[in-house]
C-alpha cells in the first residue's frame, strides 16, 4: 500500500517522525522500551491527498496524552479508552466529538447527522469553505482522524430514526444529544433507557448541561419528566405548531436567557431560527467532557441539569484579595522588660525551651522552693507519639531553668518524675545554692538560642567547627547522659537527606499529619497568639513562599497520596540538609519519658554551644523519630507504615544505634545569617503569682 502511495506524484508525505521520537523518549517517567521500539508508521489521508509519518499506537498516545497528567492520571487514561460514546447531531456536536476525542476520554466514536454543511453553520462549527456541502458526521470524523489516526470513529450519515436508532445505540456505553428534533430527542432517550445508557444533552443558551443517568435509574421518565407523560408515538403525530409547548417546557422557558427568550419570539419573522454563539458550544462540549469523565471513571455524577452560566458570573466579578506579603510579621517582637528577680528568670528561661511545633507542652509552677515543668498533654500531636516529643521539650525547659538558675546563684537538684495520665512527666528543679559555673557562663547564650532556617552554606570542618568545638559539643551530650552523633561525610549526609526529605513526604500525604502541620504555621493578620511557627521564621524566598497556598490544601495532598506522588515534597528539605552538610542526632539509652527528658536536656545544651559557636541550628522530626513499634507507625501514618519502618532501620543503621537506644531529636547545622523573627512564647507566669 505504502509503495502504491508513493508511487503517486500527487501525494504529499510529510516525515516528522524523529521529532515525534525524541518527545517520546523525553517523556516522564521513561517509557518502556518495548514502546520507544515501535516502529515508524504511517498515515494516510485520501481527501487531504497526504501521508504523514507517526509514532506507533502506544508512543503515539503516551506523547499525545501526556499533557493531559495527572489532570487526568495515565491509569485513569487507560480506564477512558475503553469507553464507547456516541453523539447525535454533529452541529454542536462536532466540538464534543472533537473534546472527547482530544481528551482521550474515549476509545471507541460513534457519530450520526443527515445534515450537510452550510455556510450559515460556520459561525460555530469549526470547519472551513472547503468543507461546504459535506456530510457533518463526516466531516467531524474526518477531523478527528487528522488529531488521532488510531481512534475508531464510525459514521452514520442519515440521522437517527426509528429504523436506525436500535442499532446506532449498539455496544455504546454513553450517548450524547444534540440534535434538532424534538421527536428525535425523545425517541433516543427511550431506547437509551431500555438499554441502561446514559444520556447527556448541552444547549448553548446558559452553559445548560443535562444528564439522564438511566444506565443507574432504568424507570426515570425522559427529560426529567419535563414533558409529562408525552412519548415519542403521540409527539410525532403532533404539528410543529403543537409541538412549541413541549419545545417550551424541556428548555424551561423561565430560565432562558433575556437574549435567548426575545430572539425565540423572533423566530419565523425576522429569525429563520435560534441563534446560537460559538464560545456558548465551546463551553458545553467542555461540560459534556467532564461529565463523560465522571461516568466513565465512576465517579459521583447524579441526574439532573445544571447551568454554568459565564455572563452571569462576570457579572458578579470581584478583586482577587491581595497576597499576604512576606515581610509583613505575624507577631510583633515582645518590648516589655524581662523579670528581675532570679526565680523569674528562671521560669522565663523554662518557657524559652523549643518544642515541636513550638506547642510549649508544660506547665510551669512553683512551690516548696522548687520549679516544676509537668507535662501537659492537651499540647500534644499524633507525632508526639506516647508524649515523647513532649518529654523532649520538658527537659530542654529544665536545662534552661539551671543555666538560669546557676547564673541567679540558686541552683540545686533537679530531678525527672514520671507522672499519671493526667500529668506524663515533671522535671523538678529544688532552688538551693549549688555553684555551676558552665552552666552559669551559658546564661546568654541560653537567651539568644533559636531556630534558625536560613539555607545556609555548609558547615566546613574544622574551619567552622574546630575541633575542640566538636569535644565541647559530644562532652555536653555526655554531661546530660545522653549521646551525641554527629555526621559530616557527604554520602552519609545524603542519604540522611534523602530519609528525611521522604519522611517529609509522608508526612504531606497523610491527612492527619499535614493538617497538625500546617496548622502550626501562623499568618499576618490571624488572631495574635503566642505559639505555633511564624511563617516568616520558615526563611522562603517570595516564590516558595507562595507554594505554601498550595502546600497547605489537603484536598491537593489527597490527589498526590492517590497518585503515589509528591516526590517534590521532600525536596526543600533534602536541599536543606546537603546545604549545610552537617547534621547532629542526639541519642539516649532507655524508653521511658524521663530517658526522652534527659535527651532534651543533651539536645538543648547541644544547640546552645553549636549556635555560640556561629552555627545556625534546625531542629528536624523525621514522622518516625518517637516511634518504638509496628503499632506506632500505623497510628502515625497507616498507609505508610510499611515505608516509615524501613526509612527508620535505615537511618538507625547509619547512626549503628543501639538496642534500647532512643532517639531524642535530629538538628541541622548550617552557616548562615541571623533569624529573620525569632520564635514567640506564652506569657511565663510571674514567680510573684505562682509563690
Amino acid at each position: 500500500m505504502l509503495e502504491e502511495l508513493r508511487a503517486d506524484p500527487t501525494i504529499e508525505f510529510l516525515d516528522n517522525w524523529p521529532a515525534q521520537r525524541a518527545e517520546l523518549a523525553a517523556l516522564r517517567p521513561a517509557p518502556h522500551p518495548d514502546v520507544i521500539s515501535e516502529p515508524r508508521h504511517w498515515a494516510y489521508y485520501p481527501w487531504r491527498r497526504a501521508a504523514v509519518s507517526i509514532l506507533g499506537p502506544r508512543g503515539f498516545r503516551a506523547v499525545r496524552l501526556d499533557r493531559n497528567r495527572n489532570l487526568i492520571t495515565a491509569a485513569e487514561q487507560q480506564r477512558l479508552s475503553r469507553l464507547r460514546v456516541g453523539v447525535i447531531g454533529l452541529s454542536v456536536g462536532h466540538a464534543i466529538a472533537h473534546i472527547l476525542a482530544q481528551e482521550g476520554l474515549c476509545g471507541r466514536l460513534r457519530l450520526t447527522d443527515f445534515d450537510e454543511l452550510e455556510l450559515s453553520n460556520l459561525n460555530r462549527v469549526p470547519a472551513t469553505v472547503f468543507d461546504l456541502g459535506l456530510n457533518k458526521a463526516t466531516l467531524a470524523a474526518r477531523r478527528i482522524a487528522e488529531l488521532d489516526p488510531y481512534l475508531p470513529v464510525e459514521v452514520l450519515d442519515r440521522g437517527i430514526t426509528t429504523n436506525s436508532v436500535d442499532g446506532f445505540l449498539e455496544g455504546l456505553d454513553i450517548v450524547v444529544e444534540v440534535c434538532d428534533s424534538l421527536d428525535a430527542k425523545v425517541l433516543i432517550r427511550q431506547a437509551a433507557r431500555a438499554r441502561r445508557i446514559p444520556v447527556l444533552m448541552a444547549t448553548g443558551d446558559r452553559g445548560t448541561l443535562d444528564v439522564e443517568r438511566f444506565d443507574l435509574e432504568p424507570h426515570r421518565p425522559v427529560l426529567h419528566g419535563l414533558l409529562g407523560d408525552v412519548d415519542f408515538a403521540a409527539l410525532s403525530g403532533l404539528s410543529s405548531e403543537d409541538k412549541v409547548p413541549y419545545a417550551l417546557r424541556m428548555m424551561e422557558g423561565a430560565h432562558l436567557s433575556p437574549r435567548m427568550a426575545a430572539s425565540l419570539v423572533e423566530v419565523g419573522t425576522s429569525l429563520s431560527t435560534w441563534p446560537q454563539l460559538v464560545p456558548d458550544i465551546a463551553q458545553g462540549a467542555a461540560l459534556v467532557a467532564e461529565a463523560v469523565r465522571r461516568i466513565g471513571l465512576g465517579e459521583e455524577l447524579s441526574s439532573g441539569r445544571i447551568r454554568a452560566d459565564i455572563a452571569q458570573d462576570l457579572d458578579a466579578i470581584t478583586e482577587p484579595p491581595a497576597h499576604r506579603p512576606s515581610s509583613e510579621r505575624a507577631h510583633p517582637e515582645p518590648t516589655e522588660p524581662g523579670p528581675q528577680d532570679a526565680v523569674g528568670r528562671v521560669i522565663t528561661a523554662a518557657v524559652r525551651a523549643p518544642s515541636g511545633g513550638n506547642m510549649q507542652p508544660w506547665q510551669v509552677s512553683l512551690s516548696d522552693h522548687a520549679v516544676t515543668i509537668a507535662l501537659a498533654p492537651e499540647y500534644t500531636s499524633t507525632m508526639d507519639v506516647s508524649y515523647r516529643a513532649s518529654a523532649v521539650a520538658v527537659g530542654a525547659a529544665a536545662f534552661n531553668a539551671r543555666v538560669a538558675a546557676a547564673a541567679g546563684g540558686i541552683l540545686g537538684p533537679l530531678r525527672f518524675e514520671a507522672g499519671d495520665e493526667r500529668t506524663p512527666l515533671r522535671a523538678v528543679l529544688r532552688l538551693g545554692d549549688v555553684t555551676d559555673a558552665e552552666l552559669a557562663r551559658l546564661y546568654e547564650a541560653m537567651l539568644a538560642r533559636e531556630t534558625n532556617r536560613h539555607r545556609g552554606k555548609r558547615v566546613s570542618l574544622p574551619d567552622d567547627l574546630p575541633d575542640d568545638a566538636v569535644a565541647a559539643l559530644h562532652a555536653a551530650a555526655q554531661r546530660e547522659g545522653a549521646c551525641l552523633h554527629l555526621l559530616t561525610e557527604p554520602t552519609v549526609v545524603a542519604d540522611v537527606a534523602n530519609i528525611l526529605a521522604e519522611s517529609d513526604r509522608i508526612r504531606y500525604l497523610t491527612p492527619h499529619l499535614h493538617a497538625e502541620m500546617i496548622s502550626e504555621v501562623r499568618w499576618p493578620g490571624e488572631p495574635n497568639q503566642d505559639d505555633g511557627i511564624d511563617v516568616n521564621s520558615l526563611e522562603l524566598k517570595p516564590a516558595d513562599l507562595m507554594k505554601l497556598d498550595v502546600l497547605r490544601r489537603g484536598d491537593v495532598m489527597a490527589h498526590l497520596a492517590a497518585w503515589d506522588a509528591g516526590t517534590a515534597l521532600g525536596t526543600d528539605t533534602r536541599e536543606r540538609v546537603q546545604a549545610g552538610g552537617c547534621v547532629a542526632v542526639i541519642s539516649v539509652q532507655g524508653q521511658a519519658l524521663t530517658d526522652y527528658a534527659r535527651g532534651g536536656s543533651a539536645v538543648e545544651a547541644v544547640w546552645i554551644l553549636a549556635q555560640q559557636a556561629g552555627l545556625a541550628v534546625q531542629p528536624i522530626s523525621p514522622v518516625f523519630l518517637y516511634a518504638h513499634d509496628r503499632a506506632d507507625l500505623e497510628k502515625l501514618s497507616a498507609p505508610y507504615a510499611s515505608a516509615l519502618h524501613e526509612l527508620q532501620q535505615r537511618f538507625r543503621n547509619l547512626l549503628a544505634t543501639s538496642a534500647g537506644e532512643s532517639l531524642a531529636l535530629v538538628l541541622r547545622f548550617a552557616s548562615a545569617p541571623a533569624t529573620s523573627v525569632r520564635s514567640r512564647r506564652r506569657p511565663a507566669p510571674t514567680s510573684t503569682l505562682l509563690a
